[in-house]
């Protein structure tokens, strides 16, 4: 299955269907299912802001499942409907004026039990049963 590392916290803030947008400077065409794999590193910054959340932050597994339903060019316009949409989790990207990219939509996101895997760039794939 086509699965997707993103950093820490943003992988435990999809899986707690937090944030449902994820970004990325390329675009992709492919909609479906993928896994959600939480990388090795961490952002601390964000996860200072994220503290009072009250979740865990694992790192190096995959830990749910989501469906890639759109790929949006992120404009000023996308930028405000961000900011309606959670001003704290998406403060990145509404603040990154000259930053340019696509929102992976996400829905359909379920948590699964936590399977130990590397990491790699891109989509790569995971034979998940």
């Amino acid at each position: 299955m086509k699965t997707l590392t993103i950093k820490q916290p943003y992988a435990s803030l999809i899986k707690e269907n937090i944030k449902e947008y994820e970004f990325r400077t390329w675009k992709t065409n492919y909609r479906g299912e993928i896994l959600i794999h939480a990388g090795k590193s961490i952002d601390k910054k964000a996860l200072n802001k994220f503290h009072n959340y009250n979740i865990e932050y694992p790192c190096g597994c995959i830990i749910a499942k989501a469906t890639i339903t759109d790929c949006i060019k992120v404009t000023d316009e996308f930028r405000k409907i961000l900011k309606q949409i959670n001003p704290i989790v998406y403060e990145n990207i509404i603040n990154s004026k000259d930053w340019s990219g696509y929102a992976f939509k996400l829905e359909n996101i379920v948590p699964i039990e936590s399977i130990e895997a590397k990491g790699k760039l891109s989509f790569w794939e995971y034979d998940y049963k």
